[in-house]
């Protein structure tokens, strides 16, 4: 009977092992796991680059200084078609203060605003506001031709030239401002990234329609002083941006561009009277941004 017992017992250790060892079998299976080709594990989505991924995006706002080419500005109207010929021109830069960070007085400013959405990895489409300033500098004597009618003025012409001192023949300016409304493409490539660091380089270029608040005065008529789209531009652009805490930004950029404004209003009123110009300009801006992401990442 013992012998039996025995014989049992063996036979059930024999069993239960064998269910252990195969049991153990069917674990290990499971866990062995090849993170190569396994299907059923799921992917760990990591939070990307800053200014990389498509579904980011970014706000921005700063400033700029610009610098224009010389401008030949042709005038036409009731009883005058004459062209000023190679007018300079600057930009009029507020004197830093409080105007710059008070939000009811930032148009006063050169500023820029931008909103960037990444519609492929790396690719931002941009939309713009480039407000600048434009003055005619008023010490300065230009070629000038055409016909005047006004005696008056006709009279401030000496040698084909006419000396714009005294601000009684013209004063010019797009100084509420320059607006240049643009949509742009541009490409982002990470220099450095550290822990809370990250540097990216951009490039590209835009095109975008020119809405100015000129501020005319003509032949002695009633300041013009109204928006108007008055025509369109194109830039080019390139940027270094330092994002730091993974979503603050700092923004570098510079670009030229040039711009065809062939329907700038020299009357307050609806009277036919109007300037044409076209002029390559260039500008240096700063500001800060902020960047996030529209898709979630573990």
């Amino acid at each position: 009977m013992k012998k039996l017992v025995v014989a049992g017992l063996m036979m059930s250790s024999f069993a239960f092992g064998q269910l252990k060892k195969d049991t153990l079998k069917e674990v290990d299976v499971k866990l062995d796991v090849n993170p190569f080709t396994a299907t059923g594990r799921s992917e760990k989505k990591e939070k990307p680059l800053p200014l990389s991924k498509k579904g980011q995006m970014f706000v921005f706002f700063g400033w700029n200084r610009g610098a224009f080419s010389r401008s030949d500005i042709h005038f036409t109207g009731n009883g005058y078609d004459f062209q000023l010929n190679n007018v300079q021109a600057r930009d009029k830069p507020t004197k830093f203060g409080i105007v710059y960070f008070d939000p009811s007085w930032f148009t006063v400013t050169q500023y820029n605003f931008r909103v960037g959405y990444f519609i492929k990895d790396n690719l931002a489409l941009v939309l713009g506001i480039d407000h600048m300033k434009y003055v005619m500098k008023q010490n300065q004597t230009v070629d000038i031709s055409g016909t005047i009618s006004d005696p008056k003025y006709a009279g401030m012409v000496h040698n084909g030239q006419v000396d714009l001192a005294d601000t009684q023949f013209l004063t010019f300016e797009h100084t509420d401002g320059l607006n240049y409304e643009n949509l742009g493409l541009e490409k982002y490539k990470n220099l450095i990234h550290k822990k809370n660091i990250d540097l990216v380089w951009s490039y590209g270029a835009g095109i975008g329609v020119m809405f100015p608040k000129s501020n005319i005065k003509l032949f002695g008529n009633e300041r013009s002083d109204r928006f108007h789209v008055a025509g369109m531009g194109t830039d080019i652009r390139s940027s270094l941006n330092l994002v730091f805490w993974k979503n603050w930004m700092l923004r570098v950029e510079g670009k030229a561009g040039y711009i065809n404004m062939w329907d700038i209003k020299t009357t307050l009123n609806n009277k036919p009277d109007k300037a044409r110009q076209d002029f390559v300009f260039g500008q240096v801006l700063g500001g800060i941004g902020y960047t996030f992401n529209t898709k979630k990442y573990n």
